[in-house]
């Protein structure tokens, strides 16, 4: 049979680590990266005796999350240990929520295009809980030893999992993408895939087009780009495929993707719930949660990008232009903050899309530590659009504002870009022109008006920051017109 023939079934299981300042059941700090093992104590390392403390904000963020992704919140959760052995867990279980997790039955609307056709589509939401995560495991295969790193023990994390609603790559890599956007702008994460704060299990399986019941599926562990989401399905999808039309059976299991390869590897069999021996955790109280809380916490969402989309649009800008500018919680940020100086959203966007994310493309600047302000380029675009300073000196002054910093006007002045309009220099020169290029100008006179161009740019040369281009076309015009 042809892959077509097939219908895969995908699921998610999204990892988010929460930005809060401290772990989840203690003090110890839960910021990326550290010296390794010197950002773990008695509590996160699992040592006897030790009892945890839940970490309210954890909690809070966790909630925030729901609603970011149209959730229910359950007012009373219970912790729970889930028991597995490996060397990364140092207590041998892990605190997480099973039976009565914090939020429930949400949905996410996705955006894609698949095969040059836009879709959209909504991904249930199965539940959100709340737990702590494990540590890191470092491998060593030149000397052929796995050391562990526990300063992740205890960073907290919200497990997102999904119904198994998406049929493509492209779906889950949307989906993934989408609801990192999500937390980012409720402030839960920073959703960075590279330092694994996000990351995914993607659970696939095949059904024939006929089949009324799912197939039997496999989860590959922990894929950490959106582009491995993708080649990991489209992997599985090939792999189960052939299994399959071999008259084979597929097991049961988990895999991990080999990236480098392209490829999946079997780990272990998959284990269901039961096998992790789930029992509430005896140390650590339930949570209780009050209306007035909830809707606290609610009111304290900011705009979300659905609504900060439909904003800009109302602005007049393109639905692709707001779409780019929203796409980025930080680029979206910094043009909400320019606003507030310059109220002028289309020459904001154009200059933001056209020029600084340019640069931030290029690896040219770092869109977190920048050497100028929101309120800078706001003035910047505002000079550009007067007239002070030409559409590309506006360029090179940004250029030399990321590089250096510095006020755009102060930058201009110095560098003589700033656009003063001398009316009689601007006369004396147009003459100067005219009286040099007879030729030119004759032509112009007879009717070849292509040769405008040339004496245009001959007079801007000579009148370099002494007027704007308007003026100069409009008193050449003046003076040419009078010799016909």
């Amino acid at each position: 049979m042809a892959i077509s023939d097939y219908i895969p079934v995908i699921g998610l299981e999204i990892h988010s680590e929460l930005l809060t300042t401290s772990k989840v059941f203690c003090t110890c700090s839960a910021e990326f990266g550290g010296e390794k093992n010197t950002r773990c104590c008695p509590v996160c390392s699992g040592l006897p005796g030790t009892l945890p403390v839940i970490n309210r904000r954890a909690v809070e963020f966790a909630i925030k999350a729901g609603y970011a992704l149209n959730c229910g919140i359950n007012k009373f959760s219970v912790w729970d240990r889930k028991n597995y052995f490996y060397p990364d867990l140092p207590k041998a279980y892990q605190i997480s929520e099973l039976n009565l997790p914090i939020c429930l039955a949400g949905e996410v609307p996705i955006e894609y295009e698949e095969n040059g056709e836009k879709k959209s589509k909504v991904i249930r939401i199965n539940h959100i809980h709340l737990e702590e995560d494990a540590g890191k495991l470092v491998h060593d295969d030149l000397n052929g030893v796995s050391l562990c790193d526990y300063n992740r023990c205890g960073v907290p994390l919200v497990e997102i999992v999904t119904e198994p609603d998406m049929r493509s790559p492209e779906e889950a890599r949307t989906l993934v993408e989408t609801i990192a956007l999500l937390l980012q702008y409720a402030g839960v994460s920073d959703c960075k895939m590279e330092e694994g704060s996000i990351r995914a299990d993607v659970n696939i399986s095949l059904m024939r087009k006929d089949a009324t019941e799912f197939g039997t599926r496999a989860e590959i562990k922990n894929v950490n780009s959106l582009k491995s989401i993708y080649r990991t399905i489209e992997y599985e999808i090939k792999r189960q495929a052939q299994i399959l039309d071999r008259g084979g059976t597929i097991v049961q299991e988990t895999r991990r993707f080999d990236a480098n390869k392209g490829e999946t590897k079997s780990m272990r069999t998959k284990e269901d719930a039961h096998d992790y021996k789930y029992f509430p955790d005896p140390d650590i109280k339930q949570v209780n949660l009050r209306d007035e809380d909830l809707e606290r916490l609610r009111a304290e969402l900011p705009e979300m990008p659905r609504e900060r989309t439909a904003k800009y649009i109302g602005f007049g800008i393109p639905e692709k232009e707001a779409k780019i500018i929203v796409s980025d919680k930080v680029i979206s940020d910094f043009f909400e903050e320019a606003l507030k100086v310059y109220n002028e959203p289309k020459s904001l966007v154009n200059f933001i899309n056209g020029e600084i994310l340019r640069r931030i493309n290029l690896g040219e600047i770092d869109k977190t530590n920048t050497k100028y302000t929101a309120a800078e380029v706001a003035k910047l675009v505002q000079m550009a659009d007067t007239e002070k300073v030409s559409k590309n000196d506006a360029k090179e002054i940004f250029r030399e504002m990321a590089e250096k910093g510095g006020d755009p006007e102060t930058i201009a002045k110095d560098r003589g870009m700033l656009i003063v309009t001398d009316t009689g220099k601007v006369l004396e020169v147009i003459e100067q022109v005219i009286a040099s290029n007879e030729k030119a100008v004759g032509q112009y006179v007879g009717g070849d008006v292509k040769v405008f161009g040339f004496l245009m740019g001959q007079c801007s040369k000579a009148l370099r920051g002494a007027a704007t281009p308007k003026v100069i076309k409009e008193e050449l015009e003046k003076k040419l017109a009078a010799l016909k």
